[in-house]
């Protein structure tokens, strides 16, 4: 990946954090096999700094969308705080097959490890960590629906296995789903961070992505609002934490 495309990607920009596009199909840190990965370009957005971001959470390599990185290790650690303590509001547009019944629901089932031997691939188990997933139905199609999704907690596959465990797997899952050449139907679309004492939340949202352009058109949906033409939003101001 080029500079020039990377910050074309850049969301949001301040002192104290960036927020980035990610793409699909990229790790965001470097996995047991090695490869290419996400952090291999951070050094790309120092911005003046003398040290590269760094993750201040992660998306799974096949999801898109906004992705926080902290400027440095202060602002690191008050943004994990921030994740942790359940603070920070994120949206995710999904495609599933199948649809739901009703239009919005809660999914509340505990998450557990499926197995030793399969990393991070997680399963329903009521003995698991407690995993809480909102969701609204935004439109629908003949085999599809179009769902928002807001994680309240922060599992691995969080999305993924809840979804599935209904009866509608997102739309070219490999892992709890029946996979696909379109590739994973799931983005990161918005996030709500209240970094900064008495001022509001900084709010981000990230683009549709062009390999769900033709889910979305099936669904009745097109030139959805902030599609094109996304600009950085730079707050030079901000940078201090009170």
């Amino acid at each position: 990946m080029s500079e020039e495309e990377l910050n074309a990607r850049l969301l949001y920009r301040d002192g104290l954090m960036l927020v980035i596009d990610k793409p699909a199909g990229i790790a965001v840190h470097q996995g047991p096999h090695g490869g290419e990965n996400l952090g291999d370009y951070f050094h790309m957005l120092r911005f003046g700094l003398p040290r590269a971001p760094a993750l201040a959470h992660r998306l799974d390599r096949d999801t898109s969308g906004c992705l926080v990185l902290g400027r440095h290790h202060k602002a690191l650690e008050r943004l994990g705080l921030l994740f942790k303590q359940g603070k920070i509001e994120k949206t995710y547009w999904a495609i599933v097959e199948g649809a739901p019944t009703q239009d919005m629901g809660l999914i509340d089932l505990p998450l557990g490890r499926l197995d030793e031997s399969r990393g991070w691939w997680m399963k329903v188990d009521p003995k698991g960590v407690p995993a809480q997933t909102r969701w609204r139905v935004l439109a629908r199609s003949e085999s599809h629906a179009f769902l928002g999704l807001e994680p309240l907690t922060g599992r691995t596959h969080q999305l993924r296995v809840h979804c599935a465990a209904l009866g509608w797997p997102i739309v070219g899952d490999r892992v709890y789903g029946r996979g696909g050449a379109m590739g994973l139907q799931l983005h990161s679309r918005a996030i709500k961070i209240p970094l900064y004492k008495n001022k509001e939340p900084v709010s981000v949202e990230a683009p549709a992505p062009s390999h769900m352009d033709a889910m979305l058109s099936a669904c009745g949906l097109s030139g959805l609002p902030g599609e094109a033409g996304q600009a950085l939003r730079i707050e030079p101001g901000a940078g201090q934490i009170e």
